[in-house]
């Protein structure tokens, strides 16, 4: 049956024409309206379709009138888009379905759908010069066999392949549809409808349901699994990698992605970014701003103009400009200690991402965050955690289930460093040399690791596979790095800039009223007895409620041996997140999540941390 007289919903003006119509389908960004330019010509015409603001683009070749329908990645009513590209592409005669050979895994989903709604069709397998450059192989005639349609290989900017496309236009066909969609249910959603409606009815498609005066099935989600289970097994038989025509930079993205080189090449860049931020710039600059600016200057004229209103020791005066000051310690944290780092995290993530490797990165972690319950889509939510674990936090919504968002969340809260910590504890472990500062990562990848194999062995439900695209590796533009970074570093700036004020008036108002002093006390068999902390290591811990780097912050002016300060960094870092980011958590999780998470992380961080401490005393 013609595809014109089976499908009723389409206005007629257009499908109207004496012509067969060659309708053009696929993902956006795949060059079909490249491939629609070298069917027709200079000589088209652009109008809305009927009743909506989207444009179809029309022309002739031959003897088909040619339409160019929006970019897809599916045929159905998700947007007004979809509905036009819906509508267009049920009236073909033909289809000229245009997929990108380096993203088939993406688009053959479309393909897949226009098979199992029986609509006539051949494949434009584009950019193949691209996909080869980039070590991608597609092997055409088993494609072609797996799909059931004729396949023909174009890279359209250069027009190749377009001599092929048109001398095999007579052999478009319906493709291998799902054996599994009977015909007996789509008689049962549409009755004696054609087989493109009556599957878009069972697949839930409600304006196609009320066109034919049905309801829509409920099938869509069992459909588009298989849909994708299919997706997945054919490309699986017919991409493989290839070295024919590998450019340098497909060259250099294979090294980053085999474990063998990878690893080494991530280590590297690790060990790069603990240079970067934990030297040059906690010791460096960060040694200029806090202490010859803030501590040299910025204190000294606070006091004098604070001491020349107040008399030095009273309960104001210690408020404003005492050892917990909101107006000394604030900006002299603020400004002289987290600015500087997170400025530089920021540079330094800005560069990954607009490098191409970040993704890469996410690639290569995916087998290693599997044995976590988690998959390598994760690492997004977990680096941008090492920025602010509000914000990774928030990007867990980015995950496939709700059993890898509890897993990520609870990682990120319980050992994953944010980026003004990180800032503060490079700084501080800079002090005691670098093999202090090796057990201090390796012994947070150990409970990492932990932790996740513990939580992915008890927490219901199941994890999704990683679908994630590579893009292409490039020079790191100047103006997106700076512009990402200090949009960043500003935003970041901004939120916490209210915590710390409120964190210094806290931890001073304890120390005026005397209750720091009993926290010291009633803390006294964690700190002192437990962890071999000095007394005041409390006052840290009590910062750590309000801002994660504010209780590091709290140890600069402790005087720790080397295994103390270790013992001080691995237990604050396990400690409890920041206020901000259990409001998060409260919001994204529930109080219920957040009650456990309390508790949890707080007695994992003393039990650890008591436990290294007699390690440390054992061995030295």
């Amino acid at each position: 049956m013609s595809g014109r007289t089976c499908h009723s919903g389409a206005p007629a003006s257009v499908i109207a024409g004496d012509r067969p119509s060659l309708v053009l389908a696929g993902n956006p960004n795949v060059g079909k309206s490249v491939v629609f330019g070298l069917l027709t010509g200079t000589y088209v015409e652009v109008s809305n379709f009927p009743g909506t603001t989207v444009e179809i683009t029309r022309g002739r070749h031959g003897g088909y009138d040619v339409l160019d329908t929006p970019g897809v990645y599916g045929v159905g009513s998700f947007n007004e888009e979809e509905a036009v590209a819906r509508d267009v592409i049920l009236t073909a005669d033909v289809i000229v379905n245009v997929v990108d050979a380096v993203h088939l895994q993406r688009d053959l989903f479309l393909t897949l759908q226009l098979a199992d709604l029986g609509l006539p069709m051949i494949v434009a397998l584009n950019m193949v010069d691209e996909a080869r450059s980039q070590g991608v192989g597609v092997d055409r005639d088993l494609l072609e066999d797996l799909l059931g349609v004729p396949v023909v290989e174009m890279v359209a900017v250069d027009g190749s392949g377009l001599d092929a496309l048109l001398e095999r236009l007579d052999e478009a066909r319906t493709g291998h549809a799902d054996i599994l969609i009977e015909d007996e249910s789509l008689e049962a959603a549409l009755p004696g409808g054609c087989r493109a409606d009556a599957l878009l009815v069972l697949e839930g498609d409600a304006t196609i349901a009320e066109r034919h005066g049905v309801a829509p099935g409920s099938r869509r989600d069992e459909i588009y699994a298989r849909r994708r289970a299919r997706v997945d097994d054919v490309v699986g038989h017919v991409v493989t990698d290839t070295d024919d025509g590998l450019s340098l930079g497909a060259r250099i993205s294979r090294i980053m992605l085999e474990p063998l080189t990878g690893f080494p090449l991530l280590a590297a860049l690790l060990a790069v970014t603990y240079v970067v931020l934990g030297q040059w710039i906690a010791g460096g600059v960060v040694g200029v701003t806090e202490e010859t600016i803030m501590l040299g200057y910025w204190e000294p004229f606070v006091r004098d103009l604070v001491g020349g209103v107040l008399q030095q020791g009273s309960a104001l005066y210690t408020f404003l400009a005492g050892e917990f000051g909101v107006l000394t310690m604030t900006p002299t944290y603020l400004l002289g200690v987290i600015l500087p780092l997170v400025v530089g995290f920021y540079l330094l993530m800005a560069l990954l991402e607009d490098s191409g490797y970040l993704p890469r990165i996410a690639a290569l972690a995916d087998r290693g965050l599997t044995a976590l319950g988690l998959n390598g889509r994760a690492i997004i939510p977990l680096i941008l955690g090492l920025g602010c674990v509000t914000m990774g936090t928030l990007t867990t919504r980015i995950l496939g289930s709700k059993r890898e968002r509890f897993i990520a969340t609870a990682l990120m809260a319980v050992a994953v460093p944010c980026s003004a910590q990180i800032a503060v504890i490079a700084a501080l472990m800079a002090r005691v040399g670098g093999g202090y500062v090796a057990a201090y990562f390796g012994l947070l990848i150990a409970i990492f690791v932990a932790l996740g194999t513990v939580l992915n062995r008890v927490v219901p439900g199941e994890s999704t596979s990683l679908l994630i695209d590579l893009p292409p590796l490039r020079v790191p533009r100047l103006k997106n790095v700076v512009r990402k970074t200090t949009t960043k570093a500003w935003g970041f700036m901004r939120e916490v800039a209210l915590f710390f004020l409120a964190g210094t008036a806290l931890i001073s108002l304890l120390d005026i009223t005397g209750a720091l002093a009993w926290i010291q006390r009633v803390a006294a068999p964690l700190t002192v007895s437990w962890l071999h902390l000095p007394a005041e290591a409390a006052t840290a811990f009590v910062m750590g409620f309000v801002r994660r780097d504010f209780g590091a912050a709290g140890f600069f002016t402790m005087d720790l041996s080397a295994p103390q300060l270790l013992v001080a960094m691995v237990t604050i870092t396990l400690f409890v997140p920041c206020a901000a980011s259990m409001m998060v958590v409260l919001k994204e999780r529930g109080w219920k999540y957040l009650l456990g998470l309390f508790a949890g992380s707080v007695g994992l961080a003393f039990l650890v941390g008591g436990l290294l401490t007699r390690a440390l005393e054992v061995l030295s």
